[in-house]
């Protein structure tokens, strides 16, 4: 899949101490009506902007973490820091801090069959000094990264986030941000806000559908002179809506939600990941998409390694054309597989009374190559073609049956005589079709070989037709 190590990104931010105290609670408090929590355990993990860089260093990438951490009364990282410090460098993150007097911002969580039963935070504000600091760290260290991403926990570490944003546009580097609060205004001129459903909606005002979503996006990227804007929207997945383009618009893929601490971390950190090795932000969204269905199922601030992501989209790639996938989601699906070095092949058909002709020469068309792609003519298409009487099954039935064979990765229905326009728009390494055609005739052949492509016949198999089977059945009447 995808390698990342010469991806760099930089992140700034909010950081802290996440403390999880993990035991059993078997009883009531004679004290009070609480649980009891025997504490058999102790674990560590970085929160905040700390978990954005502990997620982009999972991936495989350059990651290094500004941000604001105590001192002791000696002028050091107090402990709670220290302890931070060396989250961060077993997990390759380098980082430099500014230092406040305010103390390192530490929650302790404490758990109990894998139910969160209390959060205590230890924090105060941080001052404006150390915060002014960080705006000097970033410009010591951008020219080296390809990335800024800016993680805002609301804790005043990003008083001076303007300034952070002005020198990354003078620079030219990108900046995604992970926004907080009701002043978005204070990221104006970044590349791209992550907002979530709810911190969307305290800008614009009530956003239930995607209409409304995509349409108060695109007035908020005007007004804030952003390039993009991405919706996390739990369960309803995320919208990303590209100024002056298409809105991309994605279902949440989690089947099993544990916890879901940090899952905006682990989205950020993917997407700018992404974004950074030369993914669009299309192709980045999905994999942030994949990395944020893995993360929810773990307990607690986590990280998503290279291997489950990788595992995560390759088990989301197989058979994903039955569920309603639209042109513009099956393009994305293209070009990250053919970015992974796999092979698309692309054939069509309107398989109606799908039969063991069909299977065979659709398992010899995805010997071709990695990823086969069928295009089914719909009802209308098919009744143009082959009369009144047809299809004897309709389009989503036809669908449905083509996506449970192993051969298939992705169906996708289109209206057209021929699918030429759809060969055209998804640029497929490899054009198949059965019968008696010469290449040069076959629909979409132009597109295919004009982008490097090639283009294959292959025999359909003697003896089976999908007009005979008919004919069989009216005889049997």
């Amino acid at each position: 899949m995808h390698d990342f190590s010469q991806s760099k990104i930089l992140v700034v931010g909010d950081v802290m101490l996440d403390q999880y105290w993990n035991g059993r609670a078997g009883r009531i408090s004679p004290e009070a009506p609480v649980p009891v929590v025997k504490v058999a355990q102790e674990e560590m993990r970085a929160g905040g902007a700390a978990n954005v860089a502990l997620n982009v260093a999972a991936l495989g990438a350059q990651a290094c973490l500004l941000g604001v951490v105590g001192h002791n009364e000696n002028g050091e990282v107090d402990s709670h820091g220290q302890l931070l410090t060396q989250l961060m460098h077993q997990a390759g993150v380098k980082t430099d801090w500014s230092l406040s007097n305010s103390g390192t911002i530490c929650k302790l969580r404490v758990l109990s069959h894998h139910q969160q039963l209390i959060r205590m935070d230890f924090e105060e504000p941080v001052p404006e000094a150390p915060a002014l600091e960080l705006v000097d760290l970033v410009k010591k260290h951008l020219a080296d990264y390809d990335v800024l991403v800016i993680s805002d926990y609301a804790k005043g570490a990003l008083q001076f986030v303007e300034q952070m944003i002005a020198i990354a546009v003078e620079a030219d580097v990108p900046v995604l941000v992970d926004p907080k609060g009701l002043d978005f205004s204070r990221y104006q001129n970044a590349t791209l806000i992550k907002p979530n459903q709810s911190e969307f909606e305290a800008i614009v005002g009530p956003a239930a559908d995607e209409e409304t979503v995509v349409a108060k996006a695109n007035k908020l990227i005007d007004e804030l002179s952003l390039q993009a804007l991405l919706v996390t929207r739990s369960e309803h997945g995320m919208a990303l809506v590209i100024k002056n383009d298409n809105p991309y618009l994605l279902k949440s893929q989690a089947q099993e939600v544990y916890d879901v601490t940090g899952a905006g971390d682990t989205v950020m950190a993917a997407l700018a990941t992404g974004f950074a090795s030369g993914l669009s932000l299309q192709n980045a969204m999905h994999m942030a998409n994949q990395a944020a269905s893995v993360v929810v199922r773990k307990v607690g601030t986590s990280t998503v390694s290279k291997a489950e992501l990788d595992e995560a989209i390759k088990a989301d790639m197989r058979h994903q054309g039955y569920v309603a996938m639209s042109e513009d989601e099956l393009l994305q699906l293209v070009q990250l597989a053919q970015k992974n070095g796999e092979k698309v092949v692309f054939t069509n058909g309107c398989f109606d009374l799908l039969h063991s002709g069909h299977v065979r020469y659709l398992n010899e068309a995805a010997k071709l190559g990695e990823r086969l792609i069928i295009a089914v003519n719909s009802d209308e298409s098919v009744k143009k073609l082959k009369g009144d009487t047809r299809p004897i099954v309709g389009v989503d039935g036809r669908m449905e049956l083509l996506s449970a064979l192993s051969c298939v990765d992705w169906v996708v229905a289109f209206n057209e005589e021929t699918p030429e326009r759809l060969i055209c728009k998804l640029l497929p390494d490899v054009l198949v079709k059965g019968g008696d055609y010469k290449p040069e005739e076959i629909a979409g052949s132009t597109c295919v070989w004009d982008a490097g492509g090639q283009v294959e016949v292959l025999s359909f198999w003697d003896g089976y037709s999908t007009t005979k089977l008919v004919d069989k059945i009216e005889n049997t009447k």
